[in-house]
């Protein structure tokens, strides 16, 4: 009987691409997963990935068994889940990822609550500022903000936010702008670039736009991150577009204005994002239920 450990090992090295990265991804060692895998190919008595000079091929046999090992995995997901019973305390791990800002600002806290009701599921939360692949790099879920883009993810809108322009008094006081509503004016200011937000047209309530380049060239800094970018932008280098609950403390202690009032950016959205699979864990059901229930104990 081979077990479906060698199944999940198999997968996580198709889905990152090497045994290092299925390695990484599964927490174990390079060693282990090439002996499981050595042993799951032994097992079946078919070469599930050929090696060559560019690394790792599925073999026409190995893309056949991927199919199967799917299913399977699925399907003992769900048996396990179905086992245990919707009463039945939530095991094992979730695997969740989002950006460092919004960690802080609220899943921090929207994790900590559904741990609390569920004490016997272990919680990996994980933090990058540019989107981390979930199938490959084995995440159940990624809190997600913004405009997605086209995938094959399952997704989830929880909330909206609003984009804002923010500027620092230094900033305004040394190129003497006086008119915040006056977007020549605006534009015309040093800007902090942020090459990961897209090019942003904000409408004004007389029918006017104004366009904001994502990285101007005029701008003297740039960031590819959202608390770097309200660093610069406090420090008075350049305007920023952020979004409101990111800026609302300096705009309170009066390290931010806000320009442009008279202006608004298309909403933003905040999304649970999922892989697309047949079976979808009762841990990742029940914390998009959590979340979409306001995420508090």
């Amino acid at each position: 009987m081979i077990s479906l450990e060698r199944f999940d090992i198999f997968k996580a090295i198709v889905d990152t691409g090497s045994l290092s990265a299925a390695a990484k991804a599964l927490g174990t060692s390079r060693a282990v997963v090439s002996f499981n895998l050595k042993r799951l190919e032994e097992g079946l008595g078919v070469t599930l990935l050929a090696r060559n000079t560019r690394g790792l091929t599925l073999t026409d046999a190995g893309k056949r068994f991927y199919v199967r090992c799917e299913e399977t995995l699925d399907a003992a997901r769900r048996a396990v889940d179905e086992a245990r019973g919707n009463q039945a305390a939530l095991r094992g791990q979730l695997r969740i990822t989002t950006t460092p800002e919004y960690a802080a600002h609220a899943v921090i806290a929207w994790v900590s609550a559904f741990m609390a009701r569920h004490p016997s599921l272990h919680v990996h939360l994980s933090t990058t500022a540019a989107p981390a692949a979930l199938i490959p790099e084995r995440f159940d879920l990624a809190i997600r903000l913004g405009r997605l883009p086209d995938s094959d993810h399952r997704a989830v809108l929880l909330s909206h936010h609003e984009l804002v322009v923010v500027a620092a008094p230094r900033l305004l006081e040394r190129h003497g702008l006086e008119r915040l509503d006056d977007p020549d004016a605006v534009l015309a200011l040093p800007r902090v670039g942020y090459p990961r937000l897209p090019d942003q047209v904000a409408r004004g309530e007389d029918g006017g736009e104004v366009t904001f380049a994502s990285d101007p060239p005029e701008s003297t800094v740039s960031a590819d991150h959202a608390a770097a970018l309200l660093a610069f932008a406090r420090a008075g280098h350049g305007t920023a577009i952020l979004p409101d609950w990111l800026v609302q403390s300096s705009l309170t202690d009066g390290s931010l204005v806000r320009v442009l009032r008279r202006y608004r950016f298309a909403e933003q959205g905040v999304y649970a994002v999922y892989p697309n699979t047949r079976h979808v864990s009762r841990a990742v059901r029940t914390f998009i239920d959590f979340l979409k229930s306001g995420g508090k104990a």
